[in-house]
Formats: structure tokens, C-alpha cells, sequence
């Protein structure tokens, strides 16, 4: 059923904001009218009132998101302490496993990176803050859903889930056996499901006041996961978990 609230000018510029952000590099504007199926008269005039505001910036015969909605998006973060607890108990992980530890949110059936505590070595990497990326590609994702009771999963769910990588969990059905070990395991992990050669072990964290459903995670390569850091890996995004969530539980 459509919106009858929903406001046309501001439907459209956010689907060619979600566009730019989406793309590592610039989006030309024919690019744009066929993502945005938009009109060449009605783009133009949206792009040019974007760019007088500062929410895309022109950049090699394209378009990029711009410092102005880069600086109100951070707004979000600066309305808790979220960040400051989160690099508090991430940096003791680095510091003992010296792995990068991530933090997400759960928006529909996204999950969202909020922050991320870098480790002392190059890691192949995709989550850039403000990434998007489908809940049941990845184990933050896992995490959270395991969270939702059966109803509120349900209404999340797609009837189809896309593939990131060919190990990509590929039907409802799956997820929800996959969300079963996570329950009873208080651990979820992306068998390189998001980025060939790269697993993923994430916990969940909990609820904030806010009504932010978060989880924390650590990305290591395949090629030096020996058994013994893998055992210390998850031991030690459990910890942070566990410690993130009673600093969460204080924040307002």
C-alpha cells in the first residue's frame, strides 16, 4: 500500500542520495535517471538543489555526497556517547588479539557500521563508516536477528535473499537454521560470505535507550585463522560485547 503521507521531492532525493552512496567513485547523472528512473528535467533541478546545499559536491564529471550531509549524518552519533564507550572496550581487544573490531546497527534489514576500532596490520576491509550491508550476508547482521523475536523477524525477512559472494546464505530457510546456532551459541560468523578469504565472529550487544539494536564483530583473514586465535577472537568479541553492553545500558 503506498504512503499517502509520503512527500514526491523528498522520496526522489533521498533515492538519488541512497544512489551516490552506494558507489565507491562519482555517479554521472545519466547514471542517476535510470537508477532514480527520474525524468531529465526533474533530476537536473533536484541535483541543482542538492549542490546549493552542499549534499552532493560535483567531482569528475559526476556526482559524490557532500561534506554538508557527511556533517549532519554525524549528528546521529553525537546524540550518545555510543562511539566513546564502543573505543573504550574495543581498543583492550586490538590491543590483545590485534584484530579490527567493528560496531553495527540494525535498520530493517541492513545492518549499518557505526564504528570501528582498527587493528596494527592491513586487513581487507568493507566496512567503511555508514556502510550498508544485508543483515544475513554478514555475522553482525546474524547477531542482531537472532535478537528479533519470530513475528518481527518475519516482518523484516525478504521473500528473497541477495548473494554478496557464492558462500552467501541463499533462503529464508537457511538464515533461520543458521539463526537457531546463533541462539544457542551466543556467537554468529560469516564464512566468507561477504568478502572471499575473510571470516566474521560477532555477538550481540543489546538495545540501547535510543532503541539502537547493536552488535560488535572482528574480520580476519582465512589464510592466518589457526585454531588457537580463533578461539582467542571469540573470546574476545564475546568480552566486548559483554562489556559494551553495560555501558550501553547507562547511555541516554
Amino acid at each position: 500500500m503506498p504512503d499517502t503521507a509520503d512527500v514526491p521531492a523528498i522520496r526522489r532525493a533521498h533515492d538519488i542520495l541512497r544512489t551516490l552512496a552506494a558507489q565507491p567513485g562519482p555517479v554521472k547523472a545519466a547514471e542517476l535517471m535510470r537508477a532514480c528512473n527520474l525524468p531529465r528535467s526533474s533530476l537536473y533541478l533536484l541535483l541543482d538543489s542538492l549542490e546549493r546545499r552542499r549534499w552532493i559536491e560535483r567531482r569528475e564529471g559526476g556526482y559524490i555526497v557532500g561534506i554538508e550531509l557527511m556533517a549532519l549524518g554525524a549528528a546521529y552519533l553525537r546524540h550518545d556517547s555510543l562511539q566513546t564507550a564502543f573505543h573504550r572496550v574495543a581498543a583492550e581487544f586490538v590491543a590483545r588479539c590485534n584484530e579490527v573490531v567493528q560496531l553495527a546497527a540494525l535498520d530493517g534489514f541492513e545492518v549499518v557500521y557505526l564504528a570501528r576500532e582498527d587493528a596494527r596490520r592491513p586487513v581487507r576491509l568493507v566496512s567503511d563508516l555508514g556502510l550498508r550491508l544485508p543483515a544475513h550476508a554478514c555475522a553482525l547482521g546474524k547477531a542482531m536477528l537472532a535478537g528479533l523475536d519470530p513475528a518481527e523477524l518475519d516482518a523484516r525477512l525478504p521473500a528473497k535473499l541477495a548473494r554478496v559472494t557464492e558462500r552467501t546464505l541463499a533462503t529464508p530457510e537457511a538464515l533461520r537454521r543458521e539463526l537457531e546456532e546463533v541462539r544457542r551459541d551466543g556467537l554468529a560468523q560469516d564464512r566468507e560470505e561477504v568478502t572471499a578469504g575473510l571470516v566474521c565472529f560477532a555477538a550481540y550487544v543489546g538495545v540501547t535507550p535510543l532503541g539502537k539494536r547493536l552488535a560488535v564483530s572482528t574480520s580476519i583473514p582465512s589464510d592466518r585463522l589457526d585454531n588457537a586465535h580463533r578461539q582467542a577472537a571469540i573470546a574476545g568479541i564475546r568480552q566486548v560485547a559483554r562489556e559494551l553492553a553495560k555501558l550501553t545500558a547507562a547511555l541516554p
